[in-house]
């Protein structure tokens, strides 16, 4: 098999280039570089990004990839990372057919990148600012030591996920508004005088000073946090008792948790439209004759299904092909919906053409869970053959749960919210007056795995400084789990 050069690759981008942009993609400048296994696996441990902080588990998760690939467990074809210029890297030992085929999948990622609402906020040229955050970190290790700095980013990362998914898209908090009923404000004493006396017994800068004290009072005996903070990570960077170069690093760790998560809240999409434009180039535009099997053996392979687990690419692409259709035929809106002759369902078509132009708004306004919310239909469930699956603890393996539509529908939901991840939030930063750290988790079904739980709330008490607490539900009974510092505690609530 012929290895590919630079030259050969730089070829053959143009072409694709082109192709991409008469298909209406837009996307930044993109920068290919083509590198063996071990730099990408390298590449990949790293996030795509060579110039992070120095940390012992990026060297763990390079080793663990590069053992996949020399097994025969896993291989990575390309890696993009959404930046501008966008820098897409490719294996060298790639034919040139998967090359061609990468080469799309790339030009539909950065599309994606560029366009969906969900990146917008994304800071584009995040290379010199992770090279700025691995900069802060090597001083602050020169000043501390690379144990004690290691130690406290190991802390960080182990909560780096407590963060709110979406406050770069709401306000959560509005602008403070008076209340329709407030608490009546209390007032400053004052000593009985006559009307023409009141200004020397009572002056006006004694009486405004007062004043100032007594509102000082009543905020400092407001609740904190004075409604629940979903962004647990912020909360600590607030009012954790910490260094200046721990406060430092937290904020390293929480900005990089904002960049990458909107990768988490839209892999299925994102991976499922570049997939879904290799497949049209490829099949419309970029394939030889001779290329054809090859072609046809790596997409099958993209998209083949998984028994017991989702692959994001295959029902990304089924559910932007099932969109394309439905919206060229004509099969939305009230009067197919309300339409009750099976038959006639079946054959609908009004010839919209509307598919194309759908699919993009599509790519542009939505996330994993909207669009599977809105699109995933029981027609389409039916025809894929989807079913739920559950985890049998009896014989310690997933099987089939349900092949009901609302059943799938809301495991899949419920699997996709919040990355997957349990929704915890800080009420109270003084439980029971004692300057402890109260949490709540948003019971959603799912039981906290109490290993987790302990692991977490140690990490969180190595920056509170002070007990940390988390209210919970456990065998249907409200829990309270506590760390004082020592030991993990575990205590039933009783009800009102």
């Amino acid at each position: 098999m012929q290895t590919l050069t630079e030259k050969d690759v730089l070829s053959i981008q143009p072409e694709i280039e082109k192709i991409a942009a008469q298909y209406g993609l837009d996307y930044f400048p993109i920068i290919f570089e083509l590198v063996d296994y071990d730099t990408m696996s390298q590449l990949a441990a790293y996030g795509g990004f060579p110039v992070r902080y120095p940390h012992w588990r990026f060297g763990m998760e390079y080793d663990q990839l590069s053992k996949g690939y020399r097994y025969g467990l896993q291989t990575i074809y390309e890696m993009v990372i959404n930046t501008n210029p966008c820098y897409a890297y490719l294996m060298r030992s790639n034919p040139l057919v998967d090359q061609k085929l990468v080469m799309a999948h790339v030009y539909a990622h950065c599309d994606f990148f560029k366009n969906n609402y969900y990146f917008a906020h994304t800071n584009r040229k995040m290379i010199d600012e992770m090279a700025n955050h691995a900069i802060r970190v090597r001083r602050h290790i020169d000043a501390h030591g690379l144990d004690t700095v290691e130690s406290f980013i190991d802390t960080c990362l182990s909560i780096e996920n407590l963060i709110d998914y979406h406050s770069p898209y709401i306000r959560r908090q509005a602008g403070k508004k008076e209340p329709e009923q407030t608490a009546p404000r209390k007032a400053v004493k004052k000593l009985r005088s006559k009307k023409y006396m009141e200004r020397y017994i009572n002056p006006p800068e004694f009486i405004e000073a007062q004043m100032k004290e007594l509102e000082k009072q009543q905020v400092d005996h407001r609740a904190l946090p004075e409604k629940p903070e979903r962004d647990v990570l912020f909360f600590l960077m607030e009012h954790a008792p910490l260094q200046n170069w721990q406060h430092d690093i937290l904020g390293i760790i929480r900005e990089e948790a904002y960049y990458f998560a909107p990768q988490g809240m839209t892999k299925i999409m994102n991976e499922g439209w570049a997939t879904y434009w290799h497949s049209t180039m490829m099949t419309e535009k970029l394939l030889h004759p001779s290329e054809v099997i090859d072609y046809a053996e790596h997409h099958s392979g993209t998209i083949a299904n998984h028994p017991g687990r989702l692959n994001p690419y295959r029902i990304g692409f089924l559910l932007f092909k099932d969109i394309e259709e439905r919206w060229n035929k004509g099969r939305f809106g009230k009067a197919y919906e309300e339409c009750e002759d099976i038959l006639a369902k079946k054959h609908w078509d009004t010839a919209a053409g509307l598919g194309r132009q759908k699919i993009f708004e599509v790519r542009k306004l939505y996330n994993d869970i909207t669009f599977i919310d809105t699109f995933l239909t029981e027609d389409f469930c039916r025809e894929h053959k989807l079913f739920s699956f559950a985890y049998n603890k009896s014989n310690k393996q997933y099987e089939i749960e349900s092949r009901e539509f609302k059943t799938i529908k809301q495991r899949l939901l419920q699997n996709l919210t919040n990355l997957g991840q349990p929704i915890i939030s800080v009420i109270d930063a003084n439980f029971q007056n004692r300057g402890e750290l109260l949490l709540q988790h948003q019971f959603e079904e799912t039981e906290l795995d109490k290993n987790y739980a302990a692991d977490t709330l140690k990490n969180l008490q190595a920056i509170w400084k002070r007990p940390v607490h988390i209210q919970s539900i456990l065998e249907e009974r409200p829990v309270l789990w506590s760390f004082t510092g020592e030991e993990f505690k575990q205590t039933w609530i009783s009800g009102n």
